[in-house]
């Protein structure tokens, strides 16, 4: 089972190959939103924001998000250090349910150029 540094390392590896994208992935990058992402396994949450093509992590709490946040992930810390490692297809483990995706639609449409 990942660890929550471990976790907090593959978010920040995630956040460096979003900034480093080009193209249509960086546009879909560039979002300016809240996102939260739920480790479920270890009931942690992560809060940040995604701007400039980065995602920075302001915080870690315990327990599933207190607010709402515009991109929301859930997954166990295993899957994210997998889907940051090239391990896992996030379009598989989505579809499958190992991860959950919660955003608004036009949201999805511009994040579905990051899978």
């Amino acid at each position: 089972m990942a660890t929550i540094e471990e976790c907090r390392v593959a978010l920040e590896k995630l956040s460096d190959n979003m900034q480093a994208a080009d193209g249509d992935v960086r546009a879909a990058a560039s979002l300016d939103r809240s996102v939260s992402c739920h480790i479920t396994d270890l009931d942690v949450t992560f809060v940040g924001r995604m701007t400039g093509g980065r995602t920075e992590i302001d915080d870690t709490r315990q327990g599933p998000p207190a607010t709402k946040a515009q991109i929301r992930l859930a997954m166990t810390g295993d899957d994210l250090v997998s889907l940051v490692d090239g391990g896992l297809n996030f379009a598989k483990a989505w579809g499958s349910g190992r991860v959950k995706l919660e955003a608004g639609l036009l949201d999805l449409f511009r994040l579905r150029k990051l899978l």
